[in-house]
């Protein structure tokens, strides 16, 4: 049959990015505690497109993913990449992988357990050399130090999220990415707690007062002592329990730099 694909396009426009969005896929996710886990991943891949092809071959890109079937992890990122070059002609290849990731956490008192999603996502790139990136969303809690401070009791919290992503050197668990992130907090946010441990998170993030800035500063400041930290980019937003708006924080670093 005719391949319309490689035919001829006259408009001398060169496509920086084409291919397949919203691939709904099972895949497995090497897990810290049990060996590994099954999720299921929405899946984004795209090459460039010389001008003088009229289109790409969408069927590969699924073909490669069949091919890998359940088996798509950090470990074989690039190969894939790979395989998506060669199959396709081109010279750049992406992929973003996005899926829930669950944790089992005990509550802190009781020791009550209970099932935590954090939100993951695997951006890679090869070109003349690979690019990966881990982008991760932790649920956190703060407590307003300036509210602490001017109140004659009390002071408001919230709930927040970090947004963290990181380039790395060599494999990284999720499970202490994530871990760093929930220490730079006034407390952790938990999906199950018994009164004991209600008393003791609220008294945790009393104690623990922090602004969006200090939790970037807190996690950058981790991040700059791990040498397999190549980059990162932190982002804290608080949802704001007393104003109509939300509190936000950004600090991006390269490695190499003097100051985060």
């Amino acid at each position: 049959m005719q391949d319309i694909q490689s035919h001829m396009d006259y408009r001398n426009i060169d496509i920086d990015q084409v291919g397949v969005k919203g691939i709904r896929y099972p895949i497995t996710v090497l897990d810290k505690d049990m060996g590994s886990q099954q999720t299921v991943a929405k899946i984004n891949m795209y090459v460039d497109l010389p001008r003088y092809y009229k289109g790409t071959h969408m069927s590969r890109f699924v073909e490669i993913l069949n091919e890998h079937s359940r088996r798509i992890s950090l470990q074989n990122f690039s190969q894939i990449l790979q395989e998506m070059k060669d199959r396709l002609n081109a010279e750049n290849a992406h992929m973003e992988i996005t899926f829930p990731y669950f944790v089992k956490k005990a509550a802190p008192v009781t020791g009550s357990e209970g099932l935590m999603e954090y939100k993951c996502t695997f951006k890679g790139s090869l070109r003349r050399r690979s690019d990966l990136v881990i982008m991760l969303r932790v649920p956190i809690c703060t407590l307003c130090p300036c509210s602490k401070e001017i109140s004659d009791y009390g002071a408001h919290n919230q709930r927040g999220e970090v947004r963290l992503q990181v380039r790395f050197k060599k494999f990284v668990w999720i499970e202490d990415l994530i871990g760093l992130v929930e220490e730079s907090a006034s407390c952790d946010v938990y999906s199950v707690l018994k009164r004991e441990d209600e008393k003791y998170v609220t008294e945790r993030a009393y104690n623990h007062p922090m602004f969006v800035e200090d939790i970037v500063r807190e996690i950058a400041v981790k991040l700059n002592q791990d040498n397999n930290i190549t980059w990162f980019a932190v982002e804290s937003e608080n949802f704001e329990s007393i104003h109509n708006h939300n509190a936000y924080a950004y600090v991006e670093k390269r490695k190499n730099e003097q100051s985060a």
